[in-house]
């Protein structure tokens, strides 16, 4: 299992150093509760809500033998980068291999400090699903006592996230999953998602939606 947050379509990731000791999602859903005379109290099933989620771990400042990788940053580098992502005011991106956990989400908040005196940084981020909001303008228009009224309205259109990625030379479909997923094997789905016909057929400055 690994965890990977990355930034503007990958172009800066963290891959977590060390596996949190658990993670937890939340799945709302917004059901009323109501009374009505002669029934009493039901429940009115709605909408799924915005799904959050919560990780805890830490960045080492040393390198320990369950660490899933060497040669990672400094504790409060990782620190830095999520602060900017925080106030850029812009969502991550939130992977969890071999989970279902691939999610657009905005980093509610950062909390972190040290404990030990060993200099590693403990953290927990909390954070939500974020949706894609287009807006556009949609005119009315009515007639009132033989005179045209257009009035122009706002509607809204919930956008699926999608991730883009230019093939670079020496790339393969699964090593392009490995890096973006965490599983090569995932290179299947890329490979029904961009209608390609054979897997081992790709370009340098081929443009793929993952």
């Amino acid at each position: 299992m690994d965890y990977y947050l990355s930034f503007n379509n990958n172009e800066e990731r963290i891959r977590l150093p060390v596996i949190p000791s658990s993670f937890e999602v939340s799945i709302p859903h917004q059901n009323t509760t109501v009374n009505i005379t002669n029934l009493g109290e039901i429940n009115l099933i709605g909408k799924t809500g915005l799904i959050s989620m919560t990780i805890e771990s830490f960045f080492p400042n040393q390198q320990y033998s369950f660490c899933l990788y060497s040669g990672f940053l400094k504790p409060y580098e990782y620190i830095k980068q999520l602060l900017k992502w925080k106030d850029s005011g812009k969502p991550i991106r939130v992977i969890v291999t071999g989970t279902p956990i691939n999610y657009v989400m905005a980093i509610e908040s950062l909390t972190y400090s040290e404990v030990d005196g060993t200099g590693d940084v403990y953290f927990t981020l909390e954070l939500k699903e974020y949706k894609f909001i287009s807006t556009s303008t949609v005119r009315t228009t009515t007639t009132k006592n033989g005179t045209t009224l257009t009035t122009p309205t706002t509607s809204r259109e919930v956008k699926s996230p999608s991730t883009s990625y230019i093939v670079k030379q020496g790339d393969t479909l699964w090593l392009i999953a490995k890096k973006l997923t965490g599983e090569g094997s995932n290179y299947r789905a890329i490979v029904q998602k961009n209608n390609i016909t054979d897997p081992d057929k790709i370009y340098v400055g081929q443009k793929l939606v993952i």
